[in-house]
């Protein structure tokens, strides 16, 4: 009766899955993360190495997260990871945002209420429920995403010890005389009823008109008059694309060093730009005109017009900020409206100031017959009335970038109140060269930031709403005059930080404040400020309000990681406030991601139907998935995402995980592999082994540098080529003769498999900061050594590279046998496809050898090309034509039965007449 030889193989036996089913399989490793409290785990192991500090940037807690969140939290996970796997000690402390006019106006909508309807505390209980409501859902999302941290107690801006760190950081910039309150012009959301700061502005397409109006000349100081002209003829032409606030104008500001003319039309004469008198006519439609003399800017200072619908002059002055862009070189100039024209009418003292909007947006009084009236409708009505004076030259329509409210996305208008500043230029300098200590990822963004602080001067931080933190400071009741000092700002962040901010309208002055406070008018009666602070100074003080709190973090941070919007926002104002409050950076590096588009490179949006929520990915895909995209991606740019590319990485993961279950199959057949027991040492590898270990030290070297760099996509990159092209296409190809068919504990197998374990151990903790969940399951299936931690893959080290040694000799002549296999391989399929062969081991192959030196190499190797190119029999010959050839015959012998090489000694042992004499010695061994 004839042997089942099958059965003597060696052939791979393990339980890890096939298929990823991650979706199913993801929730029970969350599960068991929880249950042993991992991250906590983690952090215990890695106390008393150098700290690593990722200074989580707080998402805003009112709704579902995004791929743009989810892309961000992922890419802080794969940091947070590696680092706490590289000789780190790496704590991660998430936060939230969660004050601020978008979570107000939420609760406000879910409970039916207008805005004062009820009373500022019982808002602010209701503003908090939703907020932490948010908190609780992002925080499992997060968690589903495989996102590693101090989850049981995440910053949130709303805690107590924060709104008094918060009191206690805006009293020291107080204190150095960088906080003020004044009149000036600022962006306000009529909508949402509240000033806003720059990083609260959004710029869209808007159309609108943009008009050119003439303004009679008065007085003209005798200049153009003495060119014979009537001053009543001669009018100065403005353009504005804000027909609104012609009602506030009260100058027109010209370029001192540009040169103006007057263009007679007619019986009128209009002063202009001379560059801009053709783009003016034709936007008129006047074809016929002329000019008239040339004059500087300068000239024109002080000269008098009549404002065409009041009762009152327009002065021209001069101003530096006059460009000649567009328009007509003549700025139609009102100061309540606008910061440069406020700054260039503070040189005039005969020039005040004029608001006709109220905080809805509204005309006002002294707007006359446009009182009541909307942006809108006054644009409308304006424009009438100017062209029923016979003050309109000409009306243009065009579509032009216009700042929009961050939140309600309408557009914003520019209105002069009072409200709290922070005076930028203050400490400009300080902010400069504090920039320039820090590492920037892209190079780029020093430059950015840089530009954005020195064009701002001054930060408006007061907003006219309820759920936030108050600015802390109390007026004189008698003469009004605002009074912050130590110890209001320690009596005021005691009270926060015992009651929060709630006490602020809760308690009264008398109950906390010191009764030494006093004005120094004498007065000991105060009241309170209401306005609260923005909400980019909460989060902009977290580099001390979180990072010199928690026990587990320390200041300055090591790395900010936010999206490229937050040079204007978190970037910006942490920058700020550190610089006055610690008089440095608060972070080390600063690196920044784009934003997601779809497949095409569009934005996304609900009204394109072209956008992905996580969720869907994450339950279709797995969240592994998602962070293979996100490692793929080079992420300072753009990053696109559609279902065909979310295919495309499944494909790619599947070639990890196949190479992964490969492995394991051929470490837990037998008596399985012990790593400490069945290891072999270095000089009992074969050289196929060397080699495939020495790509791995590149493997690893690149993978090392990947991550230290924050090129997530270089790792992901080098473990995926490695996967398929060194391996599957080459190394695990080669060996599985040796694997299935050698003796279970032969050398020749224990070297392979040794190979194979530190392969897949190095692999393992290299993909686990990205593909966390697989990394985790396959840990779970590998043999472990003693120095391993079985219980987690996160409680490893990341490996290093072997001290296997190689030579350019080695590596060139593995090189060839590479190049050798490769070209055999493309002959191979060539008689295949001729059906001279079937299976590769059907062949013999001679190597008709060109190069002298390839030769020598090729011969001394010539007893395992046959091994490696996985055919039956090869011969090494010299070419004679000079050029390398390949010839693929029949291989002669019989077939083996157990290892199916066809070979001469099939059937020499009596014993086993159908196999060869490897196959047969071993049996025999067994036996």
């Amino acid at each position: 009766m004839s042997q089942d030889y099958n059965k003597t193989l060696n052939l791979p036996k393990t339980d890890f899955p096939m298929r990823g089913n991650l979706p199913k399989r993801e929730p029970d490793t969350l599960q068991k993360w929880e249950d042993e409290d991992l991250y906590e785990q983690m952090i215990s192991k890695n106390e008393g190495k150098p700290r690593y500090i990722l200074h989580d940037g707080p998402p805003y807690a009112n709704g579902e997260i995004h791929l743009g969140t989810a892309l961000n939290k992922t890419l802080k996970d794969f940091v947070v990871k590696y680092k706490n796997m590289s000789g780190y000690c790496a704590p991660y402390v998430p936060g939230w945002d969660t004050h601020g006019l978008p979570i107000e106006l939420k609760a406000m909508k879910s409970i039916g209420v207008e805005n004062g309807a009820i009373s500022p505390v019982e808002l602010r209980k209701h503003c908090k429920d939703f907020a932490m409501m948010h908190v609780k859902n992002q925080m499992a999302q997060f968690k589903r995403l495989g996102s590693l941290g101090h989850y049981c107690d995440p910053y949130l801006t709303l805690k107590p010890e924060y709104e008094a760190r918060q009191v206690e950081v805006f009293g020291e910039m107080a204190k150095r005389g960088y906080m003020y309150k004044g009149l000036k012009p600022v962006y306000w959301c009529p909508d949402c009823n509240t000033a806003l700061a720059e990083a609260e502005i959004e710029y869209e397409n808007d159309p609108c008109y943009s008009i050119y109006v003439k303004f009679q000349v008065t007085d003209d100081k005798g200049l153009f008059t003495k060119l014979g002209i009537a001053k009543e003829q001669i009018y100065f032409v403005i353009w504005t694309t804000t027909t609104w606030t012609i009602p506030g104008n009260l100058a027109i500001c010209v370029g001192p060093a540009y040169e103006y003319t007057l263009v007679r039309v007619g019986n009128e004469y209009y002063c202009m730009a001379a560059e801009l008198v053709s783009a003016t006519m034709k936007a008129a439609g006047i074809t016929e005109y002329e000019t008239v003399g040339t004059f500087m800017g300068s000239e024109l200072e002080h000269m008098k017009t009549k404002h065409p619908l009041y009762d009152r002059l327009s002065p021209v002055i001069v101003g530096d900020h006059v460009t000649l862009e567009s328009g007509t070189g003549c700025v139609h100039t009102a100061p309540g409206y606008g910061v440069e024209d406020f700054e260039v009418c503070k040189n005039y003292d005969d020039i005040g100031i004029l608001v006709c909007v109220d905080a809805k947006g509204r005309q006002t009084k002294e707007a006359g017959e446009f009182e009541g009236m909307d942006t809108d409708e006054a644009n409308r009505a304006i424009a009438a009335k100017l062209t029923e004076v016979g003050a309109m030259l000409a009306t243009e329509k065009i579509v032009h970038q216009y700042p929009h409210c961050w939140r309600c996305h309408k557009p914003i208008i520019y209105r002069a109140t009072e409200q709290w500043f922070c005076s930028v230029n203050g400490f400009k300098d300080e902010a400069i060269k504090a920039i320039e200590n820090v590492r920037w990822i892209p190079e780029w963004g020093e430059d950015r930031i840089k530009g954005m602080v020195r064009d701002r001067s001054d930060w408006c931080i007061s907003r006219q709403r309820t759920w936030g933190v108050p600015i802390p400071i109390i007026y004189c009741k008698d003469c009004k005059k605002p009074i912050v000092n130590d110890t209001t700002i320690h009596d005021i962040a005691a009270l926060f930080r015992k009651e929060g901010a709630d006490a602020w309208w809760t308690k009264d002055l008398s109950e906390f404040l010191s009764p030494e406070v006093q004005c120094e008018c004498g007065c000991k009666e105060f009241t309170k400020e209401y306005d609260i602070m923005d909400v980019w100074f909460d989060s902009g003080v977290s580099h001390s309000a979180v990072m010199e709190q928690y026990d587990c973090l320390q200041w300055p941070a090591d790395l900010y990681l936010e999206g490229a919007d937050q040079y204007r926002g978190w970037f910006q104002s942490s920058l700020l406030t550190s610089v006055v409050y610690k008089g440095a950076a608060p972070y080390k590096t600063v690196c920044t991601h784009g934003w997601v588009v779809d497949g095409e490179g569009k934005k996304m949006s609900k009204s394109l139907g072209n956008g992905i929520m996580p969720d869907e990915i994450v339950k279709q895909y797995g969240a592994d998935i998602l962070r293979l995209w996100v490692a793929s991606s080079d992420y300072h740019s753009d990053i696109r995402i559609s279902k065909a590319i979310l295919g495309q990485l499944s494909d790619a993961y599947k070639k990890i995980r196949n190479t992964a279950r490969y492995i394991l199959g051929n470490l837990g057949n037998g008596d399985g592999f012990h790593p400490d027991r069945d290891s072999v040492a270095d000089d009992q590898l074969m050289e196929l082994d060397r080699w495939a270990l020495m790509r791995l030290n590149k493997v690893i070297a690149k993978v090392h540098e990947g991550y230290e760099s924050f090129d997530f996509h270089v790792v992901f990159h080098a473990i995926h080529n490695y996967c398929t092209t060194d391996l599957s296409n080459f190394y695990l190809d080669i060996i599985k003769d040796r694997l299935y068919c050698e003796a279970e504990d032969s050398v020749e197998r224990r070297a392979a498999q040794t190979t194979i374990y530190r392969i897949l151990s190095a692999i393992t903790r290299m993909i686990a900061p990205i593909l966390s969940f697989t990394a985790e399951e396959i840990w779970s299936y590998l043999p472990h050594a003693a120095s391993d931690d079985a219980k987690s893959v996160f409680l490893n080290e990341m490996p290093q590279t072997s001290c296997i040694a190689e030579d350019d000799a080695f590596l060139e002549k593995w090189d060839l046998i590479y190049q050798t296999r490769m070209e055999v391989n493309k002959v191979l399929e060539e008689k295949r496809n001729e059906k001279l062969i079937g299976k590769s081991l059907e062949a013999a192959v001679t190597i008709a050898v060109g190069d002298e030196k390839q030769y020598a190499v090729l011969c001394e190797e010539a007893d395992i090309l046959a091994k490696i190119l996985i055919v039956s029999a090869v011969q090494v010959v010299k070419a004679d034509d000079g050029n390398t050839a390949y010839t693929v015959t029949r291989a002669s012998g019989e077939k083996c039965e157990r290892c199916w090489m066809y070979l001469e000694n099939v059937g020499k042992n009596p014993a086993h007449p159908t196999l060869c004499a490897r196959c047969a010695s071993v049996i025999a061994q067994g036996e």
